[in-house]
């Protein structure tokens, strides 16, 4: 039956009312929401750090605007399984089910992208065991979900609504043959800190990020000044990576908005967290 003319205008005075159209005769009720939930604005400089570890991997970071995710993986019988440590490993929580799968469906609904509109998204992939076993199984993956990637010919990127990094072991696979001689790469590689002092350096496109790990560098632990030594010392090393057109992240920072403020004041593009409430209304609140 039609609404009544009360409930037009209960719908009118009041957008988010659930409009309920009853089937006369049939007893059935459908709740219709009157406007659909604004997507977030994405966090260019917002890293997941273990997203896994969130109550709903992925999710949790895409509703808070996070435009990169971390995820950790082992390679058991022959599935690329996703948990911090290997006795954790559940046969349901495979790379597919929790992230590529999901970020492959927000691309094709968000015509291309995974925020509509929106840069594309880092899946920080952690390599934990033998990177020579995994590199292969994950490479014929991710031959599955190529639209939706960023993808390099013969070093020239292509922008996808996911750009794959691998971190964690997958470092030593670039002191063999470097992946980026192949006609098509999936994958990035981060980089670690003395990666700034390789000579000659390291192509930007095959390691377009530093990782390091912040208190083998830095003492302070997000409370009281910084020390101004460390301040400086932490813009040089930020200034060093973006010489050589690489982005710059630190694990194992303090992950409060003190040392937020630190970090992005001195230029570090990925800021590390594990409070994704918390980052979020800090980079809302400076906007």
């Amino acid at each position: 039956m039609n609404p009544s003319n009360a409930t037009r205008r209960a719908i009118a005075a009041c957008p988010v009312v659930l409009l309920l159209i009853a089937c006369a005769g049939l007893g059935i009720v459908r709740a219709v929401p009157a406007t659909a939930p604004a997507a977030p604005t994405p966090l260019v400089h917002a890293h997941a750090h273990n997203d896994y570890e969130h109550t709903r991997p992925l999710l949790d970071a895409l509703d808070n605007g996070f435009c990169s995710v971390e995820a950790d993986i082992h390679l058991v019988d022959g599935k690329l399984l996703v948990a911090h440590d290997r006795a954790h490993v559940r046969a349901d929580r495979t790379l597919q089910s929790l992230y590529l799968d999901p970020l492959r469906e927000r691309a094709r609904l968000n015509v291309g992208r995974v925020y509509p509109g929106g840069p594309p998204v880092v899946l920080l992939i952690d390599f934990k065991g033998d990177a020579g076993q995994i590199w292969p199984v994950l490479q014929e993956v991710l031959k599955e979900y190529a639209p939706v990637l960023t993808t390099w010919r013969e070093g020239k990127a292509q922008d996808g609504a996911v750009t794959v990094i691998l971190t964690g072991s997958s470092h030593g696979l670039l002191a063999g043959a470097r992946p980026n001689a192949d006609a098509v790469r999936y994958t990035a590689f981060d980089g670690i800190l003395t990666d700034l002092d390789a000579a000659p350096p390291l192509p930007a496109d095959l390691v377009p990020w530093i990782s390091t790990q912040w208190t083998k560098s830095f003492t302070w632990k997000g409370t009281g000044p910084f020390p101004e030594a460390e301040r400086t010392k932490l813009r040089e090393v930020v200034r060093r990576a973006h010489d050589q057109k690489r982005q710059i992240r630190f694990w194992d920072a303090p992950d409060n908005a003190s040392a937020w403020a630190e970090l992005r004041a001195a230029g570090v593009d990925w800021i590390n967290s594990d409070d994704l409430p918390g980052l979020r209304a800090f980079f809302v609140d400076r906007h």
